[in-house]
């Protein structure tokens, strides 16, 4: 098996959105905003190669939206999921697999791209399985006013109309064991429903694809959550209990969001799990 980061573009949010109720005065001290109130947000995305399976972990947003939705975000640097794919050696007609940790547009949006003629929308992986799981599909394709924003139906209908869906099991309590893709699955249900973080193994060591459960570092503080997720008390409890496990076990944490810090491991401290050591994806994948 072989791991490779892909960064698929960076963008901006607004940091009193991503950390919530805490006040900017502590948040800015890891996760400095501009003049704006916006603070400097990844896309990035995990690559597997395993076998005969090459298996990607989130798509980014694609590049199907209008420039006024785009407009919004802030796009800056020259990161693309295209470029970074051939950074390794790799197209995306390769990819056998798309693995969605959960319908928001900023992780499944490069799923689904305009046609040739731009009169509907395809695959953007013609030769992949798009992997969700039958609650999360349904809380999206049925969404509550509070995420309707970020569940796009053009983003998420043609995955099904294409006929590459596919489901994973779902787990009796919180943790999927053996998946269909060859690694456990955490399921976290607070920043949006039946959230899936990939717990891969590689090289004696527990890679976590962290997705929305921990954005940065500066969300490593147990009560920092993002004010997007819909049930921020059930975000605490599960961060309780990841992380504590993170800082027993030793995972290595793979940070989607964070632009500056790739992989982190954390430490039991005094004050409670807090960041130990910070690597980039070559320190660990190579």
């Amino acid at each position: 098996m072989q791991l490779y980061s892909i960064e698929t573009g960076n963008f901006k949010l607004d940091g009193g959105a991503m950390f919530g109720v805490v006040p900017k005065s502590i948040w800015q001290k890891t996760n400095p905003a501009d003049a704006n109130n916006m603070i400097d947000i990844a896309a990035r995305c995990l690559l597997i190669e395993d076998g005969n399976r090459l298996i990607l972990i989130d798509t980014g947003m694609g590049a199907k939206q209008s420039s006024k939705f785009f407009g919004y975000y802030y796009f800056w640097g020259d990161h693309s999921l295209d470029s970074s794919l051939k950074k390794h050696g790799f197209h995306r007609d390769d990819i056998t697999d798309v693995f969605l940790t959960h319908l928001h547009f900023d992780h499944c949006g490069g799923c689904i791209q305009w046609n040739h003629d731009k009169t509907g929308y395809e695959s953007a992986f013609k030769n992949a399985h798009f992997w969700s799981n039958e609650s999360h599909w349904q809380w999206a394709v049925q969404p509550n006013k509070r995420e309707k924003a970020s569940f796009l139906k053009e983003n998420i209908l043609p995955i099904q109309e294409s006929g590459q869906l596919k489901f994973t099991s779902l787990p009796t309590g919180d943790l999927l064991k053996n998946s269909d893709l060859g690694f456990d699955i955490f399921f976290a249900n607070g920043h949006t429903e039946k959230q899936m973080i990939p717990l891969i193994k590689y090289k004696n060591k527990t890679i976590a694809f962290m997705a929305d459960l921990l954005p940065t570092i500066g969300h490593i503080p147990i009560p920092y959550v993002m004010g997007y997720d819909t049930r921020p008390l059930l975000t605490l409890d599960e961060k309780d209990k990841f992380l504590n496990q993170a800082a027993s076990e030793n995972f290595y944490l793979f940070l989607q969001h964070d632009a500056y810090n790739e992989i982190i491991t954390v430490q039991h401290a005094e004050r409670g799990v807090r960041l130990n050591t910070i690597y980039t994806s070559q320190d660990i994948f190579q």
